[in-house]
């Protein structure tokens, strides 16, 4: 299966406390911090709610 890399780039301060709350559940505690996760939907849609404070690649 197809794995994601996700990386911090943006605070999320001043933003909705639930963007907060996505950016630790998935992981990630310091800015350009990088996780791997395996490419699920439910990993998909909680990068999708985040994406202007993440990057993220798909890696084979």
């Amino acid at each position: 299966m197809a794995k994601l890399v996700i990386t911090w780039k943006k605070s999320h301060i001043g933003r909705h406390y639930r963007q907060g709350l996505t950016i630790k559940a998935l992981g990630l505690k310091k800015l350009n911090q990088t996780v791997v996760h395996e490419d699920t939907p439910q990993i998909r849609g909680m990068i999708r709610k985040v994406e202007h404070l993440v990057e993220w690649t798909l890696e084979e």
